[in-house]
């Protein structure tokens, strides 16, 4: 056999392996072109306030986690995941989006968010999925530790963590942050995060993925984002470090880095008064992005078919080449 044959035939057996590979995520159908700039609302939002944590069933628009979109192809059969923040916003687009690919999911979520949680354990279980509701408060580290024991107990296994829930309040000045904002941004994004994978690691075997959620945040803060902006910084720099050291066990970790994306964190004091109507409409897709729009990456993230990247963060920022 010629050199000529010999490339001719690897490289027919590369592409006919390629399209078996490819083939379950398409096994449904590839969904249509369409414009990013017009696929989800791309009107300003509504001024609108809740009361912390808020519910995202009373947001206005309410947001878009692929509830009637995301449709799945087994690429995460059989998987256990945990995802804080689950019950609304990009948690909540991940729980969708895992327990459609296949895996049995754990949700956890502050208590006072129980309706949202409902609301999507609802949906899912109807769909003939396994999904188990933890409330209870990050900030607390011996909930983080039983959160871990509890969902590896009652899913009968952990092979992924997302580091999803999160504190936010925009403030304009320093001086108007006060210790106990401070002291509860820190717990829930940063301090939560360090006890949810110091005891989810020993449970998790050679294949297991950490994903925690990062933001454009970590490297372009906003100013009135002064304490949030710094544990999403923390976040990035602990993402890069924990990967180094899980490579030897085979555990792979990474971050998702969402720019505006309209979510219940918005309307709970996220945003300063009356700037809700600015929100995302400075990027150069000209809107703020939706929950469902990052789903993807987690599921790409948690999946085996990435399995030489890790210590990286994916960004989803709506074309401003931030990360």
């Amino acid at each position: 056999m010629t050199d000529t044959n010999r490339r001719d035939l690897f490289k027919g057996a590369a592409v006919t392996g390629l399209a078996a590979a490819a083939a379950p995520a398409f096994a449904q159908g590839a969904a249509p072109l369409a414009d990013p700039q017009t696929r989800f609302v791309s009107t300003p939002f509504p001024e609108q306030r809740q009361k912390w944590p808020a519910l995202q069933r009373d947001m206005h628009p309410v947001p878009d986690c692929g509830e009637t979109s995301y449709r799945g192809s087994g690429r995460l059969a059989g998987r256990k995941a945990l995802v804080t923040g689950g019950d609304s916003g990009i948690g909540r687009a991940a729980v969708i989006a895992f327990s459609r690919e296949g895996a049995d999911v754990a949700i956890n979520y502050y208590p006072t968010e129980e309706p949202d949680a409902q609301d999507v354990a609802k949906l899912l279980r109807a769909e003939g999925r396994k999904v188990v509701l933890i409330p209870g408060d990050l900030t607390d580290a011996k909930f983080c530790t039983d959160l871990i024991a509890r969902a590896n107990r009652e899913l009968g296994g952990l092979d992924i963590l997302v580091n999803n829930a999160a504190y936010q309040q925009s403030k304009e000045s320093i001086a108007e942050i006060s210790f106990e904002q401070f002291d509860r941004t820190m717990k829930t994004n940063v301090y939560a995060m360090f006890h949810l994978c110091k005891a989810a690691i020993p449970l998790m075997k050679p294949g297991a993925s950490i994903i925690n959620t990062a933001s454009v945040n970590s490297v372009s803060p906003g100013e009135e984002l002064l304490d949030y902006a710094t544990t999403k910084g923390a976040i990035l720099i602990f993402t890069k470090g924990l990967a180094k050291q899980l490579g030897k066990k085979g555990i792979r970790v990474n971050a998702v880095a969402p720019g505006p994306v309209w979510t219940p964190l918005q309307v709970a004091g996220g945003q300063l008064p009356g700037k809700m109507g600015e929100f995302g409409q400075d990027t150069p897709l000209g809107r703020a992005g939706q929950p469902a729009e990052l789903a993807s990456l987690y599921v790409t993230l948690a999946e085996t078919g990435t399995s030489f990247t890790s210590g990286s963060a994916f960004a989803a920022t709506g074309g401003t080449g931030v990360l």
